[in-house]
């Protein structure tokens, strides 16, 4: 059982365990005994995104991964993808991105990376979780870490995202706003687009410390549709605080979500003959009108659970190139070994210069099909166990047999049962998802 790692690294409220000072050292101490391997200098790369207690944390982490032998290199407010790509190119043992992603400033993480730019395997963080309640073996003195900061980090991150377009595609006559939620990408985002030619609006790009996501970003896209209106651009992209994520806008202030950005990369890049797998990989809440659109074209869609990782790993043991999430996680494997919204928005950029359409034509692949997701929040418990709940969901399954889909799981974070449905007729998966809340309810009481 873990007690730290949760999905997606260690998250929590600042200064409450398990994010205190404390704990990160502690995991610095942990994390760097257990990559202590072999006879070499050991490195890790620590990046992290503009939250104010992101200073308390990297300084608790340098020293815990010092005390143990490790040197540091900090490369300051970095996205998360370009944490995991430094963590690589520098041949570095180990990488760490600190930031809770499109959480609130108050909130906080720690991301770990291995040498290969990947997220740790669950082997992995469990072994790290065991040295966390172990006395740490010290360095000797003579042997303790040391830090260093490099200043070149952004310039190297903006490079290789440029790169992964090759020398073709210029973004010229194309105005784009941009909104890094006051987060990580607030410097590096914005460079990319206006150093391939683009036109840029930028928003969100003035961190205090204490506005990260606030009334902005992917998950508060309300600021980009208004500036894309009101400016007349073309497209509109928002980022997360760590920039891992993206939602984009069209020229008319309609949002379009991962599943749309996945059918346009995946059956663009199928007639390109770039997509490998023979299809996408996505999670089983990406839309019945993403799998339908790419079975269409003789493609399929592989669903994971809930999480970028389980997206991940299916990608890697499959041979895919392209996956996400429609949270806007989009994972283009020959480029990056984790989501990167500049990345994701890049090649949609370039899709829109060769396909010359507005964006709203060319990112309206296809038409979802109704989805209702509903949570259900309960004392304690096991009520997916009970006959009622059990009964309820065999009925609902039977009534969208062959026009729907229900996915019905707990969350992992807090006690809450989420209930999802989709299907071709509107009133039904609203019965449907009333009717199993409803038994999940009752057994709960």
């Amino acid at each position: 059982m873990r007690k730290f790692f949760g999905t997606d690294g260690i998250r929590g409220l600042t200064n409450q365990a398990p994010m205190t000072a404390e704990v990160a050292m502690r995991v610095g101490m942990a994390a760097g005994a257990h990559f202590v391997r072999g006879t070499h200098k050991h490195r890790v790369v620590i990046g992290k995104d503009t939250r104010l207690s992101g200073y308390m944390l990297e300084n608790a982490l340098v020293a815990g991964f010092t005390s143990v032998g490790m040197d540091v290199v900090q490369v300051g407010p970095m996205p998360t993808p370009a944490v995991a790509m430094l963590t690589r190119s520098m041949r570095a043992d180990l990488g760490v991105m600190i930031s809770a992603s499109h959480n609130p400033f108050h909130d906080n993480g720690i991301k770990l990376f291995g040498p290969d730019g990947y997220k740790l395997s669950d082997a992995d963080e469990i072994q790290i979780e065991a040295l966390l309640s172990v006395e740490p073996k010290l360095a000797e003195p003579a042997h303790i870490g040391r830090a260093k900061r490099i200043e070149d980090a952004r310039g190297r991150y903006i490079h290789a995202v440029k790169q992964s377009l090759g020398d073709q595609i210029r973004l010229d006559g194309l105005k784009i706003v941009i909104d890094c939620a006051n987060g990580a990408a607030y410097n590096s985002a914005p460079t990319v687009f206006w150093e391939l030619g683009a036109d840029v609006i930028s928003v969100g790009v003035e961190p205090n410390g204490l506005n990260i996501n606030d009334k902005c970003g992917s998950t508060a896209p309300g600021l980009l549709q208004e500036t894309v209106v009101a400016s007349g651009a073309d497209i509109g992209i928002a980022l997360d605080g760590d920039a891992d994520r993206l939602i984009v806008v069209d020229e008319q202030g309609t949002i379009v979500d991962g599943d749309q950005i996945m059918a346009l990369l995946g059956t663009s890049w199928a007639r390109q003959g770039r997509l490998k797998g023979g299809g996408v990989v996505a999670t089983i809440m990406s839309n019945l009108g993403l799998e339908r659109l790419l079975n269409s074209q003789g493609l399929t869609l592989e669903r994971t659970q809930v999480g970028d990782r389980y997206v991940l790993g299916r990608m890697k043991s499959g041979g895919f190139n392209v996956g996400g999430e429609q949270s806007g996680h989009m994972i283009l494997m020959d480029h990056a070994t984790t989501g990167d919204g500049t990345l994701a928005a890049l090649h949609v950029l370039a899709e829109l210069v060769r396909s010359g359409k507005a964006a709203s034509q060319l990112l309206h692949q296809f038409d979802a099909v109704p989805q209702l997701l509903k949570n259900v929040r309960f004392a304690g418990g096991k009520p997916l166990e009970a006959a009622a709940v059990k009964a309820a969901i065999a009925e609902g399954e039977g009534m969208l047999a062959g026009r729907g889909r229900l996915v019905i799981r707990a969350s992992g974070t807090e006690p809450v049962i989420r209930v999802m449905a989709e299907g071709d007729d509107e009133r039904q998966v609203e019965q449907v998802v009333d009717m199993i809340c409803d038994a999940v309810r009752d057994a709960a009481a």
